[in-house]
């Protein structure tokens, strides 16, 4: 193995390690932050004191206001023994960010989190060189549908268009890869339309630039119908997205680990890459909306038949 203190992992590097083992991602953000406590100035900083609006709730914001909460929540991470970590730009597009009226922030809000991370994973291969630790750019469905109606009065009414979302991925891309992520990772994605539009930005970064990152897909299965949000089984995703040379495809969040397996097994038999899952730990309770309830044990245990 090289050794990693002095260059960073490479596309190579991460395809060998897929050959011989599971990579472990990390876990949630959003939970690691409440378990936090933070308050509305916690948010502002001294850089957002005079905000015109509340920002408490905007979790990336963390990366700048809270740098050290959020790379602590990565070494964290890496110290329980996740490979990659994706970085924390769920919600860091102009979309997602009008609704704290910053979108004009969005590409230093996505480096500093990109930087965020890196510095995690060098720090942690600067301790054991023999292990490669990787970054993911998060890139969240954000808060519109291309293919439904925000009005079920009017079917035809679209609150985001397809250009619109190709323009606000593009600009995340930038950042994110100024930043320093190995990986691109659309993910969470309950409508298949904005993960193309986000696979298209993707393509013409790579084009634009004259390079190219792994590219990660993750696809939401919204409930036991087996079906996104925008109605579409996992094949009927898989064969829309195909063409996007992804180094791996998966789903994540909305279901436990067992109700996730079947879907998961029908998108294996499909794909012509890799295969990957993170499941949320079951549902969550309605009188406690930020537990879920499932424990830690009851999840490892269903994982563990996955990796068996």
């Amino acid at each position: 193995m090289n050794n990693f203190s002095k260059i960073r992992p490479t596309e190579n590097d991460l395809r060998d390690i897929l050959k011989q083992r599971i990579l472990i991602l990390d876990g949630a953000m959003g939970t690691m932050i409440q378990q936090e406590n933070l308050v509305e100035e916690d948010f502002r900083g001294d850089v957002f004191k005079n905000h015109e609006c509340e920002l408490k709730g905007n979790n990336d914001l963390l990366s700048i206001t809270r740098p050290d909460v959020i790379k602590n929540i990565h070494k964290s991470y890496f110290e329980a023994g996740s490979d990659l970590v994706e970085t924390n730009t769920f919600s860091a597009t102009s979309i997602a960010m009008a609704d704290y009226h910053m979108q004009d922030i969005v590409h230093d809000l996505n480096v500093a989190s990109a930087k965020l991370a890196r510095e995690a994973a060098d720090e942690m291969m600067q301790a054991d060189p023999t292990r490669p630790r990787f970054v993911a750019g998060a890139i969240g469905p954000t808060n519109r549908t291309a293919s439904l109606s925000p009005d079920v009065n009017d079917p035809s009414l679209r609150n985001v268009n397809f250009d619109e979302l190709v323009e606000t991925y593009y600009n995340q891309i930038l950042g994110l890869v100024e930043g320093g992520v190995d990986i691109l990772m659309p993910e969470t994605t309950f409508d298949t339309l904005n993960l193309k539009a986000a696979i298209f930005a993707i393509e013409n970064y790579f084009d634009d630039s004259k390079t190219r990152l792994p590219v990660i897909l993750s696809i939401t299965i919204t409930d036991a119908s087996g079906r996104t949000l925008s109605g579409q089984t996992t094949e009927a995703c898989w064969n829309s997205i195909a063409h996007a040379k992804q180094l791996g495809v998966g789903l994540n969040c909305a279901l436990g680990a067992d109700a996730m397996r079947p879907y998961l097994q029908a998108l294996s038999k499909n794909a012509d890459c890799f295969v990957h899952c993170y499941p949320n730990a079951g549902l969550p309770m309605s009188l406690a909306p930020t537990f879920y309830d499932e424990k830690h044990e009851d999840t490892a245990s269903s994982l563990f038949t996955f990796a068996v």
